[in-house]
């Protein structure tokens, strides 16, 4: 595909650490384009987040070769890898990973702050953006202050903050209602199309699939339908 931001080729990923092997990825092959809104779907258990992990390079496959942005991960050591998500990858996680000494402001900057950015920059893009999210009145809380809700909306400023070639996403309105799931998905759809950030969610949210222009099903492992709405 032209423009490809991910290429996987026949990735497997197997756990053999349990009384019997499980294969969690089996022969995925995956291109997602440039500017994509896709979504993986599929019952849990399906894989979604181990390929997730893997993709992001949080997770190594048992055999295949992952591809971002024209360079491959697979085979990278540890502190490439590291330097690589820092600068491509913005990641929001099921269980939020906020650091939690750090208010819903720093946290939001963290990764900005890794890369060295302007004070001007750093704090124009998470103003806007915590204001976005609707937590602008709540900048100064510590994670152990906020709602579950909270806390992914500030896990999605912080993996929008530094502007990444794009964005893997488990779950990221699992714990957010009708109107705060809606809110933050226009703010990654705008952010979609103004600054051409590529979305991968993993998601069982009707609200995204919806949303999503590209629904990617996976069952044991594998890829069983691929249908784009464009």
């Amino acid at each position: 595909m032209k423009n490809s931001v991910i290429i996987c080729r026949n990735l497997h990923k197997i756990y053999d650490d349990g009384p019997e092997p499980v294969t969690a990825v089996d022969g995925v092959n995956l291109t997602v384009g440039h500017g994509e809104f896709t979504a993986l779907v599929g019952p849990s258990g399906s894989g979604k987040t181990t390929l997730l992990n893997i993709i992001g390079g949080l997770d190594d496959a048992s055999s295949g070769t992952v591809e971002i942005a024209g360079e491959q991960i697979t085979g990278m050591n540890e502190s490439r890898r590291i330097q690589f998500r820092l600068n491509h990858i913005g990641f929001v996680f099921q269980s939020y990973n906020l650091v939690p000494v750090l208010t819903a402001r720093e946290n939001a900057e963290f990764v900005m702050m890794l890369q060295k950015r302007p004070r001007r920059e750093i704090d124009l893009r998470v103003n806007q953006l915590l204001k976005e999210v609707g937590l602008e009145d709540q900048a100064n809380r510590k994670p152990g202050e906020l709602s579950g809700g909270q806390q992914q909306r500030v896990a999605v400023a912080r993996a929008l903050a530094s502007k990444p070639k794009f964005v893997l996403a488990d779950e990221p309105t699992a714990n957010l209602d009708g109107a705060s799931a809606a809110n933050l998905l226009n703010v990654m759809a705008r952010l979609n199309a103004q600054e051409g950030i590529t979305f991968l969610f993993s998601t069982h949210d009707q609200r995204v699939i919806d949303r999503a222009r590209r629904v990617i099903t996976l069952e044991d492992g594998k890829i069983v339908s691929d249908i784009s709405k464009v």
